[in-house]
């Protein structure tokens, strides 16, 4: 039993470190490139409201595909646009072409009525890539602030220096234990 528990204790030791790890890459790539970090053309966004449940949760993360010069979108398609400094991700409902310019109608899956906007071309980010993971929106949207920035450069040398003085601690005490032995 002690030993199933300390194989757990290290496995959400490691999973936490793992994940802290992770943001901290995350964050610190945004902060030194000045934007969002892109990875084979793909980006990762945070859902912060309950207006596409059940596809996504709130507090989820996706990814999305970015959006190039000749990318087009169709009826059906889920995809992340700017409105009004904020990023909002929705479903297309319309494709409406006037005069050569494409333009998207939108409506959030759990929204009762359409959006009152139609999202021009220019403004698509990208399109879902189908891939999602719960929860981890909110860890990070704090790791995204400065308190939550600064916490994800402390924590992990915090627990580097615990470690080493651990280690420390574990070899004065093996020598302690060899010295006895000898005596």
């Amino acid at each position: 039993m002690k030993k199933i528990l300390m194989v757990a204790y290290r496995l959400i030791g490691g999973s936490f470190l793992f994940i802290v790890c992770i943001l901290a890459m995350i964050v610190l790539s945004s902060r030194l490139s000045g934007g969002e970090p892109t990875i084979l053309g793909h980006q990762v966004k945070a859902v912060l409201s309950g207006s596409m449940e059940p596809t996504f949760k709130t507090g989820s993360i996706i990814s999305i595909k970015l959006a190039d010069n000749t990318t087009k979108y169709k009826k059906g398609d889920i995809i992340t646009f700017q409105k009004d400094q904020k990023l909002i991700t929705h479903r297309i409902i319309s494709v409406v072409n006037e005069n050569g310019n494409v333009s998207y109608k939108t409506k959030g899956d759990n929204n009762d009525g359409p959006d009152l906007w139609k999202v021009s071309s220019q403004d698509v980010i990208g399109k879902y890539a189908n891939f999602t993971i719960p929860y981890i929106g909110y860890a990070m949207n704090v790791a995204n602030s400065k308190v939550g920035s600064a916490l994800l450069l402390f924590i992990p040398g915090l627990l580097l220096f615990i470690s080493a003085v651990r280690s420390i601690i574990v070899a004065a005490k093996d020598l302690e234990t060899k010295k006895s032995q000898l005596s």
